[in-house]
């Protein structure tokens, strides 16, 4: 290898990789000493080029023997002391070699080895750029597809968007420029891609954090979050300054902080919840729109049941229970929502009392109607008796019933 060879190979990786001047030169020397290792039946080989002219020197390790056997690998005490005196026999000593001794096959494989040693480099340098910002928002730029997987372009590396990431209600094309959740790098760092999501509960507060400057300073603090993708997320926020409205700062002026995050998310509805250590207040507040009769928390079963009136109960479980399933999470407690009995109309009453049974007795839904319609006439019997009764002793009890004379009678 010629050094104006070695020079273009400098200038290409400096220009096009952007890589230190030292880390380039390191690149190199490793890679030409590995060819020149495989060349020489695995000996250590050292080289070491010189920055300022480019020039190439690299060193054979011998073995320092009484009786040479094999030149190649071998260097009598004599000469090796004439090197450097100190030298003994079982020691190593480097000696120089040429760059054509590794052989034309090691030194076409240079380019391979060269290449597969700048991967690792280009790894390690995303490792160190990346690994602070892994639960933090990256922005890349949408490069392609491979299968359900969305690949993003970040100049100096790619990232992943799996499938499971997604949200699924999200439309991504080539070049669209959008945030991410950076969420891990490969642990054995065998490639550089980094792991992103736009599905994940952090990536609701990393956009909170990047958008509300009183969660990024700490005044207000983001409690807990639950989440739907694409559909509604639940926030819970706090502030231990009694003058800092938690609620009102992510809302921003006339909402314009929410709006932001919310067309970040592609029209995703984001409910911001005023946290409290009272799960009464905090499930009340969670549950809104609904307004709710009585909310009665078991510590025990970590359950709170909740009683609304008729017109809340559909607001309050909300579409296929999504309200309720997302207080659950948000909160961390079974809710468990009914509707006000006073507000049940007869028949509402008999199909629970109905259900009850079934429930408490094993019988079928029939048998159960009937046990009660038969409940309901003995009921009325002894209601009707009593009110006999009743009558009788109002009337001297004398058994019969007397008659009152109308007054027109009398006149």
């Amino acid at each position: 290898m010629q050094n104006a060879e070695l020079k273009a190979i400098f200038e290409y990786l400096s220009r096009d990789r952007k890589l230190p001047d030292s880390t380039i030169f390191s690149v190199i020397a490793d890679a030409l000493a590995t060819v020149g290792k495989k060349s020489f039946g695995g000996r250590n080989v050292r080289v070491s080029i010189d920055p300022r002219t480019y020039a190439i020197d690299a060193f054979l390790s011998r073995d320092v023997v009484e009786v040479v056997r094999n030149r190649a690998y071998e260097i009598s005490l004599d000469e090796a002391r004439r090197r450097d005196p100190a030298a003994q026999v079982g020691g190593t000593l480097e000696t120089p070699v040429t760059l054509a001794s590794f052989g034309r096959i090691a030194i076409q494989n240079f380019r391979q080895v060269i290449t597969q040693r700048l991967r690792a480099v280009e790894r390690e340098k995303v490792y160190d750029e990346y690994r602070t910002r892994i639960g933090h928002l990256v922005t890349g730029t949408i490069r392609g597809f491979e299968r359900s997987d969305v690949i993003v372009d970040f100049g100096d590396t790619e990232g992943v968007l799996p499938s499971r990431e997604r949200v699924q209600s999200e439309t991504y094309n080539t070049g669209d420029t959008i945030n991410f959740l950076l969420v891990a790098l490969n642990d054995d760092r065998s490639n550089g891609s980094l792991l992103l999501s736009r599905a994940s509960t952090d990536f609701i507060r990393e956009l909170f954090r990047k958008e509300v400057a009183e969660i990024a300073d700490g005044s207000v603090v983001i409690k807990s979050v639950s989440r739907e993708p694409g559909l509604r997320t639940k926030i819970a926020v706090w502030s231990e300054d009694g003058k800092i409205d938690p609620v009102g700062a992510c809302v921003g002026l006339r909402g314009a902080r929410v709006k932001n995050i919310v067309r970040e998310l592609g029209g995703e509805k984001v409910d911001i919840v005023r946290y409290s250590d009272d799960i009464r207040s905090y499930v009340a507040a969670a549950l809104a729109p609904a307004k709710l009769l009585r909310v009665t928390p078991d510590e025990d079963a970590r359950k709170v049941t909740v009683i609304v009136p008729a017109d809340q109960l559909s607001i309050a479980i909300g579409k296929r229970g999504q309200n309720a399933r997302l207080t659950a999470r948000l909160t961390g407690w079974k809710i468990d929502i009914h509707r006000d009995e006073t507000d049940l109309s007869p028949e509402e009453m008999m199909a629970n009392a109905c259900a009850a049974l079934v429930k408490a007795l094993g019988v079928s839904d029939t048998l159960a109607r009937a046990l009660l319609a038969s409940g309901r006439r003995l009921v009325g019997a002894r209601q009707a008796h009593t009110r006999a009764r009743h009558d009788t002793r109002c009337n001297g009890g004398s058994g019969r019933t007397q008659k009152t004379t109308p007054a027109h009678g009398l006149l």
